[in-house]
């Protein structure tokens, strides 16, 4: 049993260190979120745990969790881990029990046989019971644990996705996708290894110590009591020893997995100029350096195995010579020496993995803590408490944008807006131009309010944005980026995002318009084509053509295009062009573009520089005042006569 406990700890160990055999399939490990979210997470592992509030946090999500008969289910999980307990100390008493009646009345065989007999029985019937308990318990309370983890992950998912833009914009996608999937994870390890296991192995020592003392010695109980504390000591150092070797074998694996994953993502410039066999040759550097820390933790936890046997061994060798003892003497039968050691060998089984639990266990509690240091974080951009909905537009041109007096910067910049003052009339096309880092793209951002102004306000039909709720703002105002990223789903479901609801006619007319009719008529899937990860199945200007006919099912008051039409040919953009000049009527369209030469048309073309407004009017009255935009015309006219 004991052989069985001591391999299932060491699959369990190495099953955690490397979950899918990456190693052994020579991938190096899953993909990482890098050696710097590895490094924060192993200098966090070093921070102190805030044990009973990480308690607290668990059991409200729990609580939380909306499972099936969640009280019943809990209390009915909590009496049978107990009862399992109990029934594991009394089990042994037994069959002690049973064994002495052999050595009482051999005159009368049939009693003694049939006194045996029940005892043994009952002996076997406790001990199932005790055995069937934690699978019962697991039973019940599986709904549970797994509706808590669903909870957490998806409150987690949900509060990620309010957070705002300068959020993820400095985030590491992988670290924190890691965090809410390990944070939702932790919370079913630490219910069922620190809950219903660990602590109630304490009840059962304690209990086990009483019973020792009271049926026969209190030396009986103190073996026990100093064979757990010094196995749990000796545990708990070589387990903190170890981290240091399991810190090294996960940084070589994330080490290992990120060159993996470079090569793979970046294979065409590994191609292009013919870096296969150095990508190859860094990845097996890798690869040696995890072989060499995979080496040293599994030694380490060979000698953790060794050393815990030892402790345990001489522990039942002490229990067994002090109860032979006493038995020679008379005070104890063979039946008592047998149930001493065995009540030694039932605390035995669950301590046998208590390095692998404590190790767990700490690490559980950090991921959690992490998720909820992230759920805890406040989003920059929030509805208000008396947000409410942006009614209905009265204007059929479309709505009316107004920055009144708008400041931001960025952190990570010198300049930003400074006292920015612009009324987009409703129905009206305004186009904002100017150099890299003049503020436009702040500007739409703050449009669409994925940043609040630092100073000033923005308004949508003379409602503060920060009144109204986001949701009703995004249906209001629809957004055309320059890089369109796209779901790895269906032409349809991309193109319906924004509208879900509508059917197939509405989809079609909305591709139709953005000039992608014939090209998903050409493909073998049509609609139900699938467009790859961040749509990199299509070319920039498909997946630009693609977000205008997103935009354009939205039927949104205010249509923003940020270089729609950047990624297109001369000849498509012509028609999307006349498609965009179609699509304007009954909104509001605010442009940005650095091609002046899809602008020229707008009723008001705004030009930015560091921040501010220099200049403002159409595009033939600015080329003949001979400023900023005279200037950038000039230069793209010559560029283009150059080509």
């Amino acid at each position: 049993m004991a052989h069985r406990l001591g391999d299932a700890r060491r699959w369990r160990t190495d099953h955690l260190a490397d979950p899918k055999g990456w190693a052994m399939r020579g991938l190096g490990g899953p993909p990482s979120p890098g050696r710097e979210a590895v490094a924060g997470a192993v200098a966090k592992a070093d921070q102190p745990i805030r044990f009973w509030k990480a308690m607290s946090d668990l059991l409200q999500l729990v609580l939380r969790s909306q499972a099936p008969g969640l009280r019943w289910r809990l209390t009915v999980a909590l009496l049978l881990t107990l009862t399992g307990k109990v029934l594991g100390v009394l089990a042994p008493l037994m069959l002690g029990q049973a064994v002495n009646q052999l050595s009482v009345g051999q005159g009368v065989a049939v009693t003694v046989t049939l006194a045996f007999a029940s005892l043994a029985i009952g002996w076997a019937l406790v001990r199932f019971i005790s055995a069937a308990a934690p699978q019962a318990r697991d039973t019940i309370f599986t709904p549970v644990a797994q509706a808590a983890q669903t909870r957490a992950a998806v409150e987690t998912f949900a509060h990620a996705l309010s957070l705002s833009i300068d959020f993820h914009q400095s985030k590491r996608t992988g670290s924190l996708s890691r965090v809410i999937d390990r944070g939702a994870r932790s919370m079913d390890f630490l219910l069922r290894g620190l809950v219903f296991n660990l602590a109630p192995t304490g009840i059962e020592l304690i209990l086990a110590a009483v019973v020792l003392a009271k049926a026969y010695d209190w030396r009986f109980a103190a073996v026990a009591l100093v064979t757990v504390a010094i196995y749990g000591y000796v545990t708990f150092a070589i387990s903190d020893w170890r981290i240091g070797h399991r810190r090294a074998l996960n940084e070589a694996d994330a080490e290992a997995a990120g060159r993996a994953v470079d090569a793979l993502l970046n294979y065409e410039t590994v191609k292009s100029f013919g870096g296969e066999a150095r990508a190859v040759a860094s990845y097996e550097r890798a690869l040696d350096t995890y072989g060499r820390a995979n080496i040293k933790a599994t030694q380490s936890l060979n000698l953790l195995n060794l050393v815990q046997s030892g402790v345990m061994s001489v522990g039942l060798g002490v229990m067994a010579v002090l109860a032979g003892s006493e038995a020679a003497h008379g005070r104890m039968g063979p039946g008592d020496v047998t149930a001493a050691v065995l009540i030694l060998i039932n605390l035995y089984a669950p301590l046998n993995i208590l390095g692998f639990a404590y190790r767990e266990i700490r690490q559980s509690l950090i991921d959690m803590e992490a998720m909820l240091d992230l759920r805890r974080q406040a989003a920059d951009v929030a509805d208000a408490p008396d947000a409410q909905d942006l009614p209905p537009c009265a204007d059929q041109r479309g709505g009316a944008v107004a920055f009144e007096a708008v400041s931001f910067r960025h952190g990570a910049r010198s300049e930003g807006l400074s006292e920015v003052s612009l009324t987009v009339a409703p129905g009206s096309t305004v186009a904002i131009v100017g150099p890299s880092g003049a503020g436009k793209t702040t500007l739409v951002r703050l449009a669409l309010r994925m940043i609040d102004p630092q100073s000033g306000r923005v308004t949508l039909d003379g409602y503060d944005l920060k009144a109204l709720k986001q949701s009703s703002l995004r249906r209001a105002v629809a957004l055309v980026p320059q890089d369109v990223a796209l779901f790895n789903d269906t032409l349809a479901a991309n193109i319906a995002f924004a509208r879900p609801e509508v059917g197939e006619t509405e989809v079609w007319a909305a591709a139709e318009a953005a000039e992608l009719g014939d090209f998903i008529r050409s493909l073998p899937e049509g609609m139900a084509t699938k467009v790859g990860e961040r749509g990199l199945k299509l070319s920039g200007g498909e997946r630009q053509r693609v977000g205008i006919a997103r935009a354009l099912l939205a039927e949104p008051r205010v249509l923003i295009l940020d270089e729609a039409t950047s990624a297109l040919d001369s000849r498509t953009e012509a028609a999307i062009q006349a498609t965009l000049r179609k699509a304007r009527a009954g909104r509001t369209t605010l442009v940005v573009a650095h091609r002046l030469s899809t602008i020229a048309d707008a009723d008001e073309i705004v030009v930015l520089r560091r921040g501010k407004i220099v200049e403002r009017g159409r595009h033939e009255a600015l080329l003949a005042a001979g400023g900023e935009y005279a200037a950038l015309w000039r230069r793209q006219t010559r560029d283009r006569e150059t080509v």
